[in-house]
């Protein structure tokens, strides 16, 4: 019988994070959890879906503050 050679998995690889498919994730929580991330710059929103969710956030969080620099 042919066993093959369990190769060597270092265990520092189980700290290396696996990648994360973040619009899935986005996605679960709005539908798990009703919770909605947006970002501003999504090429899916219009003009007018792009000023709602602004005023919203300035709403609920405040304004952007001014970067010094």
């Amino acid at each position: 019988m042919d066993i093959p050679t369990p190769r060597y998995r270092c265990p520092l690889g189980r700290l290396q994070p696996e990648p994360m498919d973040v619009e899935a994730v986005k996605r679960r929580g709005w539908r798990e959890q009703r919770l909605l991330v947006v970002s501003l710059e999504d090429d899916r929103l219009d003009g007018m879906e792009r000023e709602l969710i602004r005023r919203i956030g300035e709403r609920l969080y405040g304004a952007r503050e001014a970067r010094h620099g």
